[in-house]
């Protein structure tokens, strides 16, 4: 079965996260990100309400180069901690630090933490399905 935007409810969007400045790559990386396919509210963060019953289009495309895609889903923890979640069982979760504040604007920074480090990615593109 294909999925097309109009499938989608009005609120999802297209976020492209991009690596941001830090010591290995002083002047960040576009070869390393996420894109996200995720509800966001008015104020342009992570609409919980939304997400709810559509968590299963809420999806997380990770690419790094020189290693394959890797693709999962928009998780939730008690408590509102967001996470990204690639395979059964916690071990590869990614953490999105403060995700439950973030606004996803183009130029706005966020974190996450991955593999034992947390790394800051840029928010290069908001847009439509």
């Amino acid at each position: 079965m294909t999925t097309t935007p109009q499938d989608f409810p009005a609120s999802f969007r297209h976020v492209r996260l991009e690596l941001a400045r830090e010591k290995d790559h002083p002047g960040g990386d576009s070869r390393y990100g996420y894109d996200l396919l995720v509800p966001l509210d008015t104020e342009s963060r992570i609409d919980p309400a939304e997400w709810k019953p559509h968590q299963a289009a809420c999806r997380v495309r990770h690419f790094q180069d020189g290693e394959s895609d890797r693709i999962g889903r928009l998780r939730r923890k008690p408590g509102g901690t967001w996470y990204f979640d690639y395979e059964a069982g916690p071990a590869d979760d990614e953490i999105g630090f403060h995700f439950d504040q973030e606004r996803f604007v183009p130029g706005e920074y966020v974190s996450i933490r991955r593999g034992g480090e947390t790394h800051t990615y840029q928010v290069v593109k908001v847009g439509p399905i």
